[in-house]
């Protein structure tokens, strides 16, 4: 049995969720989403508008292993449309800073050349100051793309801790050299 697949998803009050053959639509304030789950394998209730349980139509291995992750897709679908999701980046370092040019986001990391990077659709990035980045989007694994594509541009090192890193991550530091 799967912990997390038995917990039914609560909707909240501006969140739609309809079916449609095998596509479920989940409608909301910061936008709309789609999901493909399999009804030949899981049986899908929805409750007056009010929560959504998914449930196998028999158990087996194979229903295992997807009942909990076809649960969390849709949890995050659900969690995406109503509030969405956000991620922190700090850039650490002398002379690294960050603007907004139109839909590209321009960085200065130290190195010889400035960074384009092109913001995709359904993205939003605000530069509150030069050094932190908020990127929002109500796609969570979009979401999380986005940002470790710009944290991969520059890893933070370990021995000054320069780079581009998510707030609150810790950085292993390393001794410099001894005489």
């Amino acid at each position: 049995m799967s912990k997390i697949g038995k917990i039914n998803i609560q909707i909240p009050d501006k969140v739609k969720v309809l079916l449609t053959g095998n596509t479920i639509n989940i409608e909301g304030p910061l936008g709309k989403q789609s999901l493909t789950i399999d009804l030949e394998m899981f049986e899908l209730n929805i409750n007056e508008g009010k929560d959504v349980s998914i449930k196998p139509k028999k158990l087996d291995m194979n229903s295992k292993r997807l009942w909990g992750m076809n649960r969390s897709l849709l949890n995050n679908a659900i969690i995406g449309a109503s509030s969405g999701y956000q991620k922190i980046l700090e850039l650490t370092g002398v002379g690294f800073r960050s603007a907004l040019k139109g839909n590209k986001l321009n960085m200065q990391l130290g190195f010889s050349h400035d960074i384009n990077y092109n913001i995709p659709e359904g993205i939003k990035i605000v530069v509150e100051k030069q050094t932190l980045l908020k990127i929002s989007g109500s796609n969570k694994q979009q979401v999380g793309m986005v940002a470790s594509q710009i944290k991969s541009i520059r890893p933070p090192e370990p021995y000054k801790g320069k780079g581009i890193k998510e707030q609150g991550q810790y950085i292993l530091r390393k001794e410099g050299k001894k005489k």
